[in-house]
């Protein structure tokens, strides 16, 4: 009798063998192309800094000197040089960094007190009109806060508050985006633990204070971190409120450093990096905490 080759124990192991063998070169494949999207997107941020940090170690003279062709001289120097930084020493950048670690220092400090209260306030209390108090948070940092920083700023001199520390930093203290981060991760707490913390006789401010700050700390981290960027970064309002030498920010100052008809390239360059390495040593060390609120602010 004619065998039936496809009938027999062995046959079906064969068929569902090729369905798995597939099934596992999909997601090695996926693995790949999101590897290599990956490396291609680090690149084109990582080029520029490279070039720039590269170009603060060369004479003013040499910036654009190896930019055509395009080599490898053009991101690597085989005589780097400290001059630019050290010429740094007298152009009053010092003072201008030293004044945007008090002011982003201050603004962590009390913008988070004052955001974590309203999203506690938001997420843990119930009273009318708390879904337009929200909506109208929503909205505030949908809005550029370059779009209201001259009239925002004609108010303020009115207040005598210009060239002073107070004008810089209250601004930045009620973030809309790190009200709306925490709200939503403390939304996912849970409500068990608030009754339980009523029923021992805890207050309002007793739950916040030993249940909800204890819980939230990677959002707490977060929220910080985004106040901090905010601040550091700014540069349209310390330019409108910080007029004299004693109120100069770290951009500014850097900006103040060009001159009328000539650029020390290789000096702004050396400024800018000393610029990007506070933040960028704050988000290296911090960027876990900022991608786990980010992760859990919107669950429930």
């Amino acid at each position: 009798m004619p065998t039936n080759t496809s009938s027999g124990p062995g046959a079906p192991a064969a068929r569902a063998d090729r369905p798995a063998g597939r099934t596992r070169r999909r997601p090695r494949t996926r693995r790949a192309l999101i590897t290599a999207t990956g490396a291609v997107v680090g690149l084109v941020f990582v080029v520029p800094l490279l070039w720039v940090l590269t170009n603060s170690l060369r004479p003013s003279a040499d910036t654009f000197r190896f930019l055509s062709p395009v080599g490898w001289e053009t991101f690597l120097t085989l005589t780097p040089a400290l001059d630019n930084y050290t010429a740094l020493v007298g152009t009053g950048l010092g003072r201008g960094i030293l004044n945007s670690l008090l002011i982003s220092a201050v603004t962590v400090v009390v913008g988070l007190v004052l955001c974590a209260t309203a999203a506690f306030g938001l997420s843990a209390l119930r009273f009318r009109g708390q879904g337009a108090v929200f909506a109208v948070i929503v909205v505030s940092f949908l809005i550029p806060f370059d779009a209201i920083a001259i009239p925002l700023a004609d108010l303020f001199r009115d207040w005598n508050l210009q060239n002073t520390f107070t004008g810089l930093i209250l601004p930045g203290l009620g973030n809309g985006m790190a009200i709306f981060m925490l709200r939503n991760f403390f939304l996912a707490i849970p409500e068990e633990l608030v009754e339980a913390g009523r029923l021992d006789g805890l207050s309002w401010w007793g739950v916040f204070w030993r249940i909800y700050l204890p819980l939230s700390r990677p959002a707490l981290m977060g929220a910080g971190l985004m106040l901090f960027l905010f601040q550091w970064q700014a540069y349209v309002w310390p330019l409108l409120m910080g007029t004299d030498a004693e109120h100069v920010v770290g951009p500014v100052a850097l900006a103040n450093m060009q001159g009328q008809f000539s650029v020390d390239y290789g000096l702004m360059f050396a400024g800018s990096v000393v610029l990007i390495l506070v933040p960028l040593v704050v988000i290296l060390s911090l960027q876990k905490y900022f991608i786990q609120s980010v992760s859990t602010s919107g669950l429930k």
